[in-house]
């Protein structure tokens, strides 16, 4: 039997690691009303969250309604699965049904076209709790993010992870070496699949695990572009170590050349700063001519040039480089991102409006941004824009985001006073009308009102 699932978590004191991040699940599970926001865990893979929504669901009594990246997520899909269970009493005597969406910033592409709104919509007629769980908060949609009350699930530290990994060795029997133990904690980085998995790998057909057989089961601990980086503009004099390392990475060369450049603008010496910069330019055009002539070895050369050269000019010179992703990347992170929203926009403004959505962006998008500055939360309202987009219209990110608050308030108001509203019964009639006296009128009445209409044609 798989490891992972023979021992996944059963309830959530069981979950190893992150107890803040369970507390605070456990807290909105308690106080959940319809009333309640959705809730959504994010973190890196393998580190608990699905587990604790199961766990969390066994504790409390709860039946689960599950979608994920592997189940075709269009918009009737979901409305079909998870729009009637969340709208609907549990049929097994459960005392709620938890609508679970793994894989949330997955929605993308023709198969999940229209899941989002999807989504939306369930969240706000739902009458059951809902959980989403992603890998990364932002790679989901901004409009459900919005509504969501956000839990972040770290990476389990080796010290938690160890002790999970020694009850399992005791549970199927295993010998295992405390330093095998230590260094499948350390691999993992946080991952209790992976951990759980490299001890399975390793104890296949094994009454003892050492440290020696891990040689071939560990995590892939190739050299990173961070390894890299630190050695060349440490000055190593090593050159074969550099360039063994430059073959490890799984950054391309050009890649590398601007992770170096970003490096050596951090020297303090200008003539060292120059040189290093001359050097990755000498090298970068060797690349050029690498991709213009498909003549690769010059490939070799341009290596070469970047890493023993750059580290040269470093030698000696003692700089701690903070390494970083070159600011480049982070400005064109950034106009994507705004190229996105951008299109994101004008595919909302044309929909809404049957106008082409070149025509909208050649002729009428500032138009449309002098109407939004008017009267921002109309627009909001008709063309279900989030903030970013709504910033983009109006060029004011601290109103737009002033104005979301003012929406997400009158939405709340709105609900509770439906909620109050349905709560309230109505009040007895103080003199009762006999029946007898009501009903002949109220028959002569409808007679008279179907003569009326039959003899109107």
């Amino acid at each position: 039997m798989d490891w992972v699932e023979k021992y996944r978590p059963k309830t959530l004191a069981d979950v190893i690691g992150n107890q803040s991040a369970v507390h605070e699940l456990l807290e909105w599970a308690k106080d959940w009303t319809t009333q309640s926001k959705p809730i959504l865990l994010y973190g890196k893979p393998g580190i608990g969250k699905t587990s604790a929504a199961y766990a969390l669901a066994q504790d409390l009594g709860w039946e689960i309604i599950e979608m994920n990246a592997s189940d075709q997520r269009t918009k009737g899909v979901i409305e079909r699965i998870a729009g009637s269970s969340s709208t609907t009493a549990s049929l097994s005597g459960a005392l709620r049904r938890l609508i679970l969406l793994d894989e949330a910033d997955n929605l993308d592409g023709n198969a999940d076209r229209g899941g989002a709104k999807a989504i939306v919509d369930i969240i706000r007629r739902s009458k059951q709790p809902i959980m989403l769980i992603a890998n990364d908060a932002y790679g989901v949609a901004p409009e459900i993010r919005r509504l969501c009350d956000q839990v972040q699930f770290r990476a389990v530290p080796a010290r938690t992870l160890a002790p999970h990994l020694k009850d399992i060795c005791a549970t199927e029997g295993l010998d295992c070496d405390p330093e095998a133990v230590r260094i499948i904690a350390e691999e993992a980085k946080g991952d209790i699949r992976s951990a759980v998995n490299m001890l399975f790998g390793s104890s296949v057909g094994k009454a003892r695990i050492l440290p020696s057989d891990l040689q071939v089961q560990q995590k892939d601990s190739r050299s990173s572009i961070f390894d890299l980086v630190a050695k060349t503009l440490s000055g190593s004099s090593d050159d074969d170590s550099l360039m063994r390392l430059s073959r490890e990475v799984d950054d391309s060369p050009d890649a590398q050349i601007q992770w170096l450049e970003a490096g050596a603008l951090q020297h303090r010496d200008p003539r060292r700063r120059a040189l290093s910069l001359r050097l990755l330019s000498c090298a970068d055009s060797y690349l050029g001519r690498t991709f213009s002539r498909q003549y690769y070895t010059l490939w070799r050369y341009a290596t070469g040039i970047m890493l023993i050269g750059t580290a040269a000019a470093s030698a000696g010179s003692g700089l701690r480089v903070r390494i970083s992703p070159p600011d480049r990347w982070k400005r064109m992170g950034q106009a994507r991102r705004q190229k996105m929203i951008r299109l994101s926009l004008l595919h909302r403004c044309s929909e809404a409006y049957r106008i082409p959505e070149k025509t909208v962006a050649d002729e009428y998008l500032t138009p449309i941004g002098l109407l939004a500055d008017r009267d921002p939360i109309r627009f909001v309202r008709s063309l279900n824009l989030d903030a970013d987009q709504l910033a983009l219209l109006i060029h004011d990110k601290a109103r737009s985001q002033s104005v979301m608050k003012e929406i997400e308030k009158a939405v709340k108001e709105e609900e509770k006073r439906k909620s109050s509203l349905k709560n309230v019964k109505p009040a007895p009639r103080e003199d009762p009308i006999p029946e007898k006296q009501t009903e002949e009128p109220a028959l002569e009445k409808k007679k008279a009102e179907s003569q009326s209409t039959l003899f109107s044609f």
